[in-house]
């Protein structure tokens, strides 16, 4: 991401992304708790938890002092939530009534995902690599 606007387009973009992520956690709580796995304890408060984390996350990318840490935060709850959809996929869970090879498609966009986060480890609102 060479081009400084795109680079800035596309920070806005994730970062509201998870703030909007985080904020659906209080919103429709019901769904996320559908998706814990059971082995993880005290489903409602990971879910607020982890909504806050997200929420946090998203505003931390917003400033330059705090967006590395923000992205390499946001790595970290990607792998965390990982399984929550593997044992949704597993599991046949319904989400949001999306066919189940759909479920399948969003295990490997998590990649995607933390790529995205990657990129903001490493690079400035320069476009420059750190």
């Amino acid at each position: 991401m060479k081009n400084p606007r795109i680079h800035k387009l596309s920070l806005a973009f994730m970062s509201m992304f998870y703030i909007l992520a985080g904020t659906s956690h209080f919103i429709i709580t019901d769904f996320y708790l559908t998706v814990m796995p059971p082995y993880i304890p005290y489903h409602k408060l990971m879910v607020y938890a982890s909504g806050l984390v997200e929420i946090l996350l998203g505003f931390g990318l917003m400033s330059s002092k705090t967006r590395r840490l923000s992205a390499w935060g946001i790595i970290a709850l990607l792998i965390a939530v990982f399984p929550a959809n593997i044992h949704a996929y597993v599991n046949d869970i319904d989400v949001f009534g999306l066919p189940r090879w759909v479920i399948l498609l969003r295990l490997p966009f998590q990649g995607v995902l933390i790529y995205w986060a990657y990129i903001y480890t490493r690079i400035n609102l320069h476009g420059k690599t750190s």
